[in-house]
């Protein structure tokens, strides 16, 4: 063998077999490699001695590339890495691929009559076999070395081999054997794991996409791990990937347009393998599947996924709370919410505090629900004096549902004594985290700048800006809603601008749309309507230029349209104020383009016809707005002002209107100022229209351009 090697001459096999140490008589199998690379194998395996000199009773000699491909491969059995990798870069890989091509080309060809001559193949199957695996091999030994990149060309010597021979793929009746299989089947799955050895990131996702779109023949195992493996590297990896170049696609067929979408499409694929009982379960496959769809903003998806499930796979308590929390993450919080109560009425589960816990914030954000209290008062009694961090939670929780009620109730005694028991709850919770949770701090800024406790509402607006860095929009924003009602529009511009400079362009809508509001405060209508355009123009060439990317976060991009749209209404207003009516049509027909059904726009519509003294229009598109929103304040409010307006006969009518405003928004000026008017109409409830005029006095002294929520 070595003369052999040495000499680049023929052995016949007459040599090989009468010789007691012919290399045949050692393991020649592919298991020999399975082991780990630079590790030597204390047994070998005689099992498959008649394969290995398969190839040399075919063509009755063995060739020096061949005898190169089994020396090495035994150096690499008994981990003498460098050895091998000496012997295996003998090997003329450039003479030796064409003929590899060429039988496996036809191998692969349609059963037809051939010459003798043509029909013979230039190489067997088993010495093609041979080859294969010792530039596998070959592979194997660069990685242990280290030299992924070198690794990583070797290995796709293989792969562009088989393609090139066989352009359209291997057939599924594919008649080789198993050995040559095998080793494709690894040296496809290897491929893309050393291009990300070698830190080439987009090699590696070529690499993949080969794997998958190919038709190799993998067995099913590999073509898993193949799927899972690159979806992993996908979610995770940093690097963005391409669309996929298909050479053929079906028409209609999906093509995922970024990498959150084309990890999703392997990963059902992954588990409709698994529903067909194709495959075992594995249960990290659902994890990431999980924060795929959730990066995605697709929690209906996420939950339809999880009701799809075979039953056994998650337990019963598990598939409730990730319904809950998927429902509740799409903003169905009435079907999360039931979902939580099967749970909490489940007698069977005792340890219910996450139940209770998201039972209480889905509560909070649901208008009206009553019972988010109880849920609270019972995970404070089920985390007392077990776990201060979730106790602490649970008092922001509660402070924030009683603020909650508190807006509900009629009575001012009830309301101001949930609004006292709210700071109380808010102020105990702050002490529990040492000032260090920026949800606490904010809830008790808010709560405190509601209850115009403005100085007290400033100091934590500060503390929490200086806790997150400036990293919250909404906290900026609510500092400068704060100044705004202290009268300090020139500061909280400032501070607006501030953030407008921390802030990435992409992100400005709410701050510019602040900024222009606080700009009509200072009668600076003509610097708003500058502010107003630079915003819709940011909003307009984010959706047009941004528009796959803005798929990845669907309620960013519902916000957006939703900002886009109140932008339009407010900028009909300053024109509407302007007297420029045809500005302010223009404005209105693009809020409608957006949504025809919007309450706001119907307000503004009349607020429109109202400032043109068409009264009767303006009634009726204050009607409208009602109808699709019936406790819309601003338009509670309008319709009362242009009742008075209209007729005495009115009056009662438009006191009804008042009321439902102020039981809906006790702090409104409008409300107080319009229904003091009403009173002193009547001319004999003039205490009544003092008390209104002074709490409307009172109200706007510290009213903010917005309101804090």
């Amino acid at each position: 063998m070595m003369k052999c090697i040495c000499s680049g001459e023929h052995i016949t096999v007459d040599e090989i077999i009468h010789s007691s140490e012919s290399l045949a008589t050692r393991d020649y199998s592919a298991s020999g490699y399975s082991s780990r690379a630079g590790e030597p194998d204390p047994k070998l395996d005689t099992s498959n001695i008649e394969e290995a000199e398969s190839s040399l009773r075919e063509s009755g000699f063995l060739n020096y590339e061949e005898a190169r491909a089994l020396l090495g491969r035994l150096e690499y059995q008994k981990g003498n890495i460098e050895g091998a990798l000496r012997v295996f870069e003998g090997i003329d890989i450039a003479a030796v691929i064409p003929k590899i091509k060429t039988t496996i080309a036809r191998r692969c060809e349609l059963p037809r009559r051939h010459s003798q001559s043509d029909a013979t193949p230039p190489m067997s199957i088993h010495a093609v076999s041979l080859l294969f695996e010792a530039i596998f091999l070959k592979a194997k030994s660069l990685q242990a070395l280290g030299r992924f990149t070198d690794a990583a060309q070797s290995c796709r010597v293989i792969l562009d081999t088989v393609e090139s021979a066989i352009p359209d793929g291997l057939p599924e009746n594919f008649a080789f054997d198993c050995k040559f299989l095998e080793t494709l089947n690894k040296a496809v799955e290897l491929l893309p794991e050393l291009w990300k050895l070698a830190y080439t990131p987009q090699e590696a996702i070529l690499a993949y996409r080969r794997a998958l779109l190919y038709q190799w023949n993998l067995d099913i195992e590999t073509r898993t791990k193949v799927e899972k493996d690159f979806a992993i590297f996908l979610l995770y990896s940093g690097n963005d990937a391409t669309p996929p170049n298909l050479r053929v696609q079906m028409e209609g067929a999906f093509i995922p347009r970024n990498n959150i979408e084309e990890a999703v499409l392997l990963l059902l694929l992954v588990l409709r393998k698994f529903s067909l009982r194709r495959i075992g379960w594995d249960p990290s496959i659902l994890n990431h599947l999980f924060f795929a769809l959730s990066i995605a903003g697709e929690f209906r998806s996420l939950a339809y996924q999880v009701e799809e499930l075979p039953p056994g796979i998650i337990e019963g308590k598990e598939k409730y709370i990730s319904l809950a929390l998927s429902y509740y993450a799409e903003g169905d919080n009435v079907i999360a919410l039931n979902l939580v109560r099967n749970l909490l009425n489940n007698r069977e589960h005792h340890n219910s505090i996450l139940e209770l816990l998201l039972a209480s914030k889905i509560c909070t954000e649901i208008p009206n629900c009553l019972e988010g209290l109880g849920y609270v008062e019972k995970l404070l009694s089920e985390v007392d004096g077990k776990c201060d961090e979730m106790a602490s939670v649970a008092n922001c929780l509660l402070g924030v549902s009683l603020s909650v009620q508190s807006r509900g109730v009629g009575s001012d005694s009830q309301r101001m004594s949930r609004q006292s028991k709210a700071l109380e709850a808010l102020e105990t919770a702050r002490r529990m985290t040492k000032e260090k949770n920026v949800s606490v701090l904010f809830h008790l800024s808010l709560e405190n700048a509601e209850q115009r406790k403005l100085d007290v509402a400033l100091y934590y607006a500060k503390q929490l800006l200086k806790l997150e860095a400036g990293s919250s929009i909404k906290g900026w924003i609510l500092l400068a809603r704060i100044l705004s009602a202290q009268k300090r529009y020139a500061d909280a511009e400032n501070i607006i601008d501030a953030a407008l400079d921390e802030t990435g362009k992409w992100d400005q809508g709410e701050l510019l749309r602040t900024k222009a509001k606080l700009q009509i405060a200072q009668g600076n209508l003509r610097d708003s309507i500058e502010t107003y355009t630079k915003l819709l123009a940011v909003l307009q060439v984010q959706r047009k230029g941004f528009g796959i990317q803005k798929k990845l976060l669907k309620n960013k991009r519902n916000n957006d349209r939703s900002l886009e749209m109140e932008t339009w209404h407010d900028l009909a207003n300053v024109y509407t104020s302007l007297c420029q009516w045809r500005d302010a049509e223009i404005c209105l027909s693009k809020s409608e383009a957006i949504s025809s059904h919007s309450a706001s726009r119907w307000h503004s519509t009349g607020l429109f016809y109202e400032a043109k003294g068409l009264h009767k229009e303006a009634l009726k598109s204050f009607g409208k707005a009602l109808d699709i929103e019936p406790n819309h304040v601003p338009s509670l409010i309008s319709t009362a002002v242009v009742l008075r307006q209209l007729s005495d006969q009115s009056l009662p009518v438009a006191k009804s209107f008042l009321t439902d405003a102020l039981r809906l928004e006790r702090t409104n000026p409008s409300a107080w100022y319009n229904l003091g008017l009403l009173h002193k109409s009547e001319g004999n409830s003039a205490m009544e229209a003092v008390e209104c005029f002074e709490a409307a006095a009172l109200l706007q002294e510290s009213a903010p351009v917005e309101p804090f929520r």
